[in-house]
């Protein structure tokens, strides 16, 4: 995700490609490190791909050919798109880094959980809009990957490989260069396992066309009725998008629970690619809940925030797994506890955050209605999509 523009299927695969990417990643780095003259550790976590990827990539600017081209691309967009920097590079380093950046941009997918043709995810640019007058002057900038969001400090490399501590919460006096992920294609890309996972078992099926009526209205649909009942979302506001100022803009999305028309536990995923800083309210009219895909007239919502080790098929199969273990019984259950129970204690570091969650909502829920976190809140009200 970039500090000014919004961007931020089986867990045996994702282990197994990241464990082949291993002695690749290894291969790419070290090649890359005669060139940078820096030692880079391969990882396959997000946040050490990133790092070994900044290291490796401030090292590479000691060529000045190569750093004028990155300062121009750089200058030139809010977020740049690095893999397509390097491999278009007009400079012997850029062409060398290359490959190397290729290989850990496929680490960056298989470590989220992502397919390997989504196309690229690591992204560049500066940490802080304040500092383009400098980096356009002609300081040389120093690079770092995006810190986590519970870290007071990050590590920022100069051309020599030389690590400078520096903290979260002031803006550097230097440009700084932050290699970070493409956190909107990623949510995206990610919902999409998720739904994936969810159809597999029977946790997402949508109501067939020719029901939706009953289900709206009951065992008996009026004659002329044809569409369906709606939640939606007016205006909302969070406190904390549990994201720090200088790792940029929030991925938001929210997993609305419920029980089926079948009877099984469901979820849907909603984007909320908008809702990306803290303090500000929006005014989406998006819609939150699609009454006929539930049962009972009550649903929860779970707000969560995307980071940067996110690994979606790891969270979808934790869902899947949780959930498939609630039975209906005859009478509504909130699902919004079961789910978060379901996501490993070790997620909440730099993963997706909680944000905040709603409880019961019905049908004819309108207003503003405050999260049980007291994190946010949320203007709603009820909205019949009627039929073309």
């Amino acid at each position: 995700m970039s500090a000014t523009t919004p961007l931020r299927t089986t867990l045996i695969g994702v282990v197994l490609s990241a464990t082949a990417l291993i002695p690749l990643q290894s291969t790419a780095f070290a090649a890359q490190n005669d060139t940078a003259g820096t030692a880079v550790t391969p990882a396959t976590s997000v946040a050490g791909i990133e790092d070994a990827t900044a290291r490796s990539l401030a090292g590479s600017l000691a060529d000045p050919a190569w750093q004028r081209q990155v300062r121009a691309a750089v200058l030139a967009a809010d977020s740049v798109d690095l893999p397509a920097l390097t491999s278009g590079s007009t400079t012997s380093t850029g062409k060398r880094l290359a490959s190397a950046v290729a290989v850990a941009d496929r680490g960056v997918a298989a470590a989220k959980g992502l397919g390997g043709d989504i196309g690229s995810l690591l992204r560049l640019g500066l940490a802080d809009p304040s500092m383009e007058a400098r980096l356009a002057g002609g300081a040389a900038p120093w690079v770092a990957a995006a810190p986590s969001d519970d870290a007071s400090t990050f590590t920022a490399y100069d051309s020599r490989g030389t690590a400078h501590e520096l903290p979260v919460a002031v803006v550097p006096d230097r440009p700084v260069y932050l290699v970070d992920v493409d956190g909107a294609k990623a949510v995206t890309e990610g919902l999409k396992v998720v739904n994936e996972a969810l159809e597999a078992k029977g946790l997402d099926v949508p109501v067939p066309a020719a029901e939706l009526n009953s289900a709206a209205y009951g065992a008996v649909a009026p004659a002329a009725a044809t569409g369906i009942d709606t939640t939606l979302i007016n205006s909302v506001r969070i406190s904390d998008v549990k994201e720090p100022g200088i790792k940029g803009d929030a991925e938001i999305f929210t997993l609305v629970t419920g029980f089926g028309q079948d009877g099984k536990p469901r979820v849907d995923t909603v984007e909320m690619p908008y809702l990306n800083k803290a303090a500000t309210t929006y005014y989406p009219n998006q819609v939150l809940v699609n009454w006929s895909n539930y049962k009972y007239n009550m649903a929860d919502a779970v707000m969560m925030e995307d980071d940067g080790d996110t690994n979606y098929q790891a969270l979808a199969k934790s869902i899947v797994t949780i959930l498939l273990t609630i039975t209906d019984q005859g009478v509504y259950i909130p699902l919004a506890d079961a789910l978060l129970d379901a996501i490993p204690t070790s997620w909440w570091t730099d993963d997706p955050d909680y944000v905040d969650s709603w409880y019961t909502l019905a049908k004819t829920t309108k207003g503003t209605r405050n999260g049980a976190a007291a994190n946010g809140w949320m203007n709603v009200s009820p909205y019949y999509v009627s039929a073309l």
